[in-house]
């Protein structure tokens, strides 16, 4: 529970009585690699916080290909986002990769800490506007950067990620093949 309150004191101080308020908001569940958290289709009605392991978030197209959009490792939120906000059938799989230990907070105890906790509006709206940016950054750096230049700025940029996430997925987080992956990833290391 520790990480979560680090999380938000980043953002917001919560008084002890609200981060117990919150807390009870919140359900703890561990799960297995390879378990599916959401499917695409499904309303999703939860935001996942990661203590530990490793989640994604994904799409499979029309020929059966997966599109990796995300993931999320210890200290990180996920969630389908326009389902969640919506209330629509969302798009999005969420899977384990890793065993974890995940914080559940759902929507409709989201709304309530709002107006119990007037603060964490602003704590959640300052994270969905990173995770916006991080969007569309990913987005520009996909129509103007070269598979290469993509794969070095993940790196650079979540290197934990690297040794944790199988490299099919990274491969279709920045948009090749597999095979592609590793061949670029060989030539990468040899430099």
């Amino acid at each position: 529970m520790e990480l979560i309150l680090q999380n938000i004191a980043k953002i917001v101080s919560l008084t002890p009585e609200e981060e117990h308020l919150f807390l009870s908001k919140t359900e703890i569940h561990h799960y297995k690699a390879k378990t599916i958290l959401l499917n695409a289709g499904e309303i999703c009605k939860t935001s996942y916080f990661v203590n530990s392991g490793v989640l994604r978030s994904f799409n499979i197209n029309d020929n059966i290909m997966e599109h990796v959009l995300g993931f999320a490792c210890s200290g990180w939120w996920i969630g389908d986002m326009y389902s969640l906000l919506s209330q629509q059938p969302g798009n999005l799989f969420i899977e384990v990769l890793e065993d974890a230990e995940v914080l559940l907070l759902s929507k409709e105890n989201q709304e309530i800490l709002y107006r119990e906790i007037p603060k964490l509006e602003r704590f959640f709206r300052i994270l969905t506007e990173n995770s916006l940016v991080a969007h569309q950054e990913r987005l520009m750096d996909n129509l103007s950067l070269s598979a290469e230049q993509r794969f070095e700025k993940l790196c650079k940029k979540y290197p934990d990620l690297i040794q944790k996430v199988p490299q099919k997925h990274l491969a279709s987080y920045i948009g090749v093949t597999p095979e592609f992956y590793s061949k670029m990833k060989s030539k990468l290391l040899r430099k």
